[in-house]
């Protein structure tokens, strides 16, 4: 098989740094959340085989898109994505015995439900920080051509805020604390959720002039603005709606409750759709 970058031990050993910190510093919160060692051993086989699969289809988009690597061919980023998720797994698994929640009495289900469900969300993590984390590649040409042919393209984004939303949505789908805000709050207070989510995703797309909007955000006409608030918006909904169904927040409830959790999850999702088609993309050069 061609690769299209021979990586040295010590290249290959910096990236799995750099993916072991970024695994860290966006999933913490997860591998310390209660309600997600017990969906690990309450769920459904099926539904962690599922979840499984939509994070390995999530990591091939992320690192078609905006990974280290721009001219990786496709057998490279399924191989990029693998790895992964494997350092994901294990991440997840060495956090959990040191926390005390993974020992000798653990059944194999609970083990497996546990490293797997926490582990896929930290797999995203490693890929943006083996990403993000490193230093600039000159030459990278992408899979779709020269450097920066992908730049605001509608589908790539679209691909990359989906990224960003799940790895936001997913820090806090899984707790009970957004089924409480969903049950206590009036549609009144839903609504205003939902427009302070849209006013977020707009003013960090269009007016935060944070960097990268000027080259992946496309706002030529009023129509492309609103289109990409939108979008983002729908995409975040979608992220966060995955996440609760996977957590298996979902089970057994009203669809007026179930609609209330996604726009409660779909305020940091919004966030994380609209600043990370900013922020996790590679650094182009200029």
């Amino acid at each position: 098989m061609e690769f299209s970058h021979q990586r040295t031990i010590a290249e290959s050993s910096l990236e799995y740094g750099r993916g072991i910190a970024g695994g860290l510093i966006f999933s913490l919160p997860l591998l310390y959340t209660m309600e997600v060692w017990w969906a690990g051993f309450l769920l459904d086989p099926w539904r962690i085989l599922l979840y499984v699969l939509a994070t390995f289809a999530l990591l091939l988009l992320y690192n078609r898109f905006a990974g280290l690597r721009r001219d990786a061919t496709f057998p490279e980023v399924v191989i990029d994505s693998i790895e992964e998720m494997g350092l994901g797994l294990v991440i997840a698994a060495f956090t959990l015995w040191l926390t005390g929640q993974l020992d000798l009495q653990s059944g194999t289900n609970e083990i497996t439900g546990k490293v797997v469900m926490e582990g896929m969300t930290v797999a995203i993590g490693v890929s943006v920080g083996t990403s993000q984390l490193g230093a600039n590649e000159d030459g990278d040409e992408g899979m779709g051509g020269p450097a920066g042919k992908d730049e605001g393209e509608y589908l790539p984004q679209v691909a990359i805020a989906l990224c960003g939303a799940v790895l936001f949505a997913a820090n806090v789908a899984a707790t009970d604390e957004v089924m409480i805000i969903a049950m206590v709050s009036s549609p009144e207070r839903i609504l205003a959720m939902a427009v302070v989510s849209i006013l977020g995703a707009a003013w960090t797309l269009s007016y935060s002039r944070m960097h990268g909007a000027d080259r992946h955000v496309r706002r030529e006409t009023r129509m492309e603005h609103f289109r990409e608030v939108v979008t983002t918006y729908a995409v975040a909904l979608a992220g966060g709606a995955g996440c609760l169904f996977f957590f298996g927040r979902f089970d057994g409830q009203p669809l007026w409750l179930a609609f209330a959790m996604c726009v409660v999850v779909g305020v940091p999702a919004s966030l994380g759709a609209s600043a990370g088609r900013l922020l996790l993309q590679s650094r182009s050069p200029s």
